[in-house]
């Protein structure tokens, strides 16, 4: 199989799962126990704090770990609303955000949170001028996604931390699809909370964590959603996932050191791909091909559905939308935000790639494309 579905999860580095190993089998300890087992785990715990904390440019104990980034954006959004406002107030965010975000602000509007839901332009991009013209003295936090899962667009990050600082609010963003793929210092960037997930780094499924600035301008505070035990200073009670962790805090560690070698390999390849796809006729690229991550590319392919594409791509793996909604019937939702009909935004796939892509990989994938692309416009002119 030729695997380039990267946004929707990574492989586990091998070199990974050589360290979490032993916390299955022999240092199974409870991090929290005060005996030596428990302190080996506890030690372990720290180290993978502090090694993804390097990554983000954050103190170790200004992270929160979680069970993936879904919790950690329930943990964020809902713990700033219930200890500013108590559950009251004014939200921002981007109709282009993941629905895990999404959902979440459904959620708040049905308890009396007033959410305002911001447009993109064609190109992906927020403009700062009408984030301007909607922020409001009583917003309480302003949530905006570094990187799309499905395009791959890159927002303008600290510009938005500035506007929203400015009016007084917090700024919050899904970094998801940037943890490991980008530079990130959340204090330059001026970002209050940040959320992650470990399987978009090539670490485990089941783990992911949520960066809660504690450090001046402003001190986030945070209501916690589980209770009982007080484990991550009180913000996420429950044991520790030890191994998880473990894997997470490698895994980080191997991005931190290949960040700049993998961007230009990929992103080397990334255009490559892309090229030879666009030299089919009836294709475009969706979302601005200026500020964008360098292992995805969404393209529509005029004239073609795009189930009936991955189904005719036998044994190459590459999506229509996020993972979280393919059981949807619906069209996606950020191709629709950007402008796309339903027929364009039924018509698009997104390719992307990681660490164990190979670049022989590639004009295999360019030739079943063309080829499948070929046979679905000849079945629809019959």
């Amino acid at each position: 199989m030729i695997y380039l579905d990267n946004n929707a999860t990574t492989r586990l580095d091998p070199r990974v799962l050589d360290v979490m190993l032993p916390f299955f089998t022999e240092d199974y300890a409870n991090a929290a126990s005060t005996h030596p087992f428990g302190l080996r785990a506890h030690e372990a715990v720290k180290l993978a704090r502090q090694q993804v904390s390097q990554l983000l440019g954050c103190e170790p104990t200004e992270l929160i770990f979680t069970s993936g980034a879904t919790e950690a954006i329930n943990l964020a959004i809902k713990g700033v609303v219930e200890s500013y406002v108590d559950w009251k107030g004014h939200v921002i965010t981007v109709q282009t955000e993941h629905t895990a975000v999404l959902d979440v602000c459904h959620y708040l509007e049905v308890l009396g949170c007033e959410v305002t839901y911001l447009p993109v332009q064609a190109n992906g991009l927020l403009d700062l001028d009408v984030l301007r013209a909607a922020i409001r003295p009583d917003t309480t936090l302003v949530s905006v996604m570094m990187v799309n899962n499905e395009t791959g667009v890159i927002q303008p990050i600290r510009e938005i931390a500035e506007v929203a600082h400015a009016a007084g609010a917090l700024f919050m963003t899904d970094a998801t699809q940037a943890v490991g793929k980008l530079p990130i210092d959340v204090e330059a960037l001026g970002i209050d909370l940040l959320t992650f997930s470990g399987h978009k780094l090539y670490g485990p499924k089941g783990v992911g964590g949520l960066y809660v600035r504690q450090r001046r301008p402003r001190r986030v505070r945070l209501a916690a959603l589980l209770h009982g035990g007080g484990h991550e200073r009180g913000w996420r009670s429950g044991t520790l996932n030890v191994p998880g962790i473990v894997g997470l805090g490698h895994a980080a560690e191997l991005c931190r050191q290949s960040l700049a070698d993998e961007a230009a390999r990929l992103g080397t390849l990334r255009d490559e791909l892309e090229a030879g796809l666009l030299a089919i006729p009836g294709t475009r690229v969706n979302g601005s091909r200026a500020h964008r991550l360098y292992n995805t590319t969404n393209i529509q392919f005029e004239g073609c559905d795009s189930d009936a594409l991955i189904m005719g791509l036998d044994g190459i793996a590459v999506s229509n939308g996020s993972a979280c909604t393919a059981a949807s019937l619906d069209p996606s939702h950020v191709l629709l935000a950007m402008g796309l009909d339903e027929t364009a935004a039924f018509s698009c796939l997104r390719f992307s790639l990681g660490r164990f892509t190979d670049a022989a990989e590639l004009p295999v994938v360019q030739q079943a494309v063309a080829e499948v692309v070929q046979k679905l416009r000849a079945f629809a002119a019959v």
